[in-house]
């Protein structure tokens, strides 16, 4: 059975979210998307952790149900702490294998801070501490450092990170057998360094609206869905449970090149290091990306498969490629429109996406989107990279003076 999960999402209890961030807008949108597995986020927020207990469904081995979507048990915390001189900034992604194992770590973590303050609770413990007490509390419990190059708030963050996980987590290094890779970072970046050949590299969407659901996911061949199947597919790195990741291109990540917002200044790492770290406009530091960090610890070349690698593909959401056909925002009425009808008319994003070949499509679908598809599928795309906060750019070509389409029948 071909599972798609995405476990790194948000409620709307955490900062910055949208207030559709609640269980039934979650399973519509899960739906819409094709994803079978669906993380709950925030399971440390007491109310968030009040809803899911009265909302949600057992329907197998740690998967609970509300709708027509599965759930798994998830939460991001964030830990910081003075390490050899430095502030240190890390996030962790937690799975849990059930309630009762959340209310145990909900309760040791409530002794470290407040809970209530925001769905991703921020603890002033070491990485190694919070690993150590998740896993106190529940030794089925998996930590999994959270978009792990980003330049704040990751394990090998530029600003605030570590070149490697024993050096960032000391004993609990052990424990810890993935990352995940970000949505500024593939998995063809991560191959390049061979510390990381012991873990896995998995990617989720860490999405803080419905819409953004998604954009990153596991895709699994498993007997049945299961907490316990999920994990050790991972574990294990068995490619045939195991079968491929979803990926944003990591350009249109917003921490991917060096540069400075203010100043709209981006730069190559080969760039950075011949303006000596500094931008030309203004004389500030720039915020080094995630490509710049992963040539500092590379010791690989380019384009490096390791043997035990799982698969990747590369996508545009559906939502932005309709967005740029009919040359229109991406949360405009027309846009929205066009997307609910193919999602409902083919079942699914991730079936429009991955799965229908193009003569399935075409009779239902608009020749100028399908032929936009097409392009994304063979990657014929224009590509400006995202930096210091500002996400990179996806352009499909389209035809000089196509102008505004009209939607499908009309």
């Amino acid at each position: 059975m071909r599972l798609i999960a995405d476990l790194h999402i948000h409620s709307r209890f955490s900062r910055a979210t949208s207030r559709d961030m609640d269980l039934p807008h979650l399973s519509q949108w899960a739906k819409w998307k094709g994803i079978d597995i669906l993380g709950t986020g925030d399971f440390t927020h007491p109310d968030w952790f009040r809803e899911l207990t009265e909302n949600l469904v057992p329907a197998g081995e740690g998967i609970y149900r509300h709708g027509e979507t599965l759930f798994l048990l998830t939460a991001e915390l964030s830990a910081i702490w003075s390490q050899d001189g430095r502030v240190r900034r890390v996030h962790f992604l937690v799975l849990a294998p059930d309630l009762a194992a959340v209310a145990r770590i909900n309760r040791e973590l409530s002794r470290l801070g407040n809970l209530s303050a925001d769905g991703r609770p921020t603890f002033g413990i070491s990485g190694e501490r919070l690993v150590a007490t998740v896993l106190g509390a529940c030794p089925e419990a998996v930590v999994i450092p959270a978009h792990a190059w980003t330049p704040w708030y990751s394990i090998f963050g530029a600003n605030s990170g570590f070149d490697s996980l024993e050096e960032a987590l000391g004993k609990a290094a052990q424990h810890v057998f993935a990352i995940e890779t970000g949505l500024s970072s593939d998995p063809a970046m991560n191959w390049r360094l061979s510390a990381l050949d012991r873990v896995s590299l998995v990617s989720f969407s860490d999405a803080h609206s419905p819409s953004r659901l998604g954009r990153e996911a596991c895709v699994f061949d498993l007997p049945e869905p299961s907490y316990r199947g999920l994990v050790d597919a991972i574990r294990s790195k068995d490619r045939a449970k195991f079968l491929y990741t979803i990926e944003f291109f990591p350009q249109e990540g917003k921490y991917h090149y060096d540069g400075h917002r203010a100043c709209g200044v981006v730069f190559s790492p080969k760039e950075t290091q011949a303006s000596g770290g500094r931008c030309p406009m203004c004389g500030r530091p720039l915020t080094v990306g995630v490509m710049h960090r992963v040539e500092a610890l590379a010791d690989r070349p380019e384009g490096f498969v390791p043997p035990s690698a799982i698969p990747y593909r590369s996508l545009v959401p559906l939502e932005e490629i309709i967005a740029q056909v009919l040359r229109l925002g991406r949360a405009t009425k027309g846009v929205q429109e066009e997307y609910i009808r193919l999602v409902t008319h083919f079942g699914s994003e991730f079936r429009i996406l991955l799965d229908l070949p193009e003569e399935e499509l075409a009779p239902a679908t608009p020749p100028k989107i399908l032929t936009a598809i097409r392009k994304v599928r063979a990657g014929e795309l224009e590509i400006r990279p995202g930096y210091d906060g500002v996400y990179g750019e996806i352009r499909i070509p389209v035809e000089e003076g196509q102008g505004e389409l009209p939607l499908f029948g009309q």
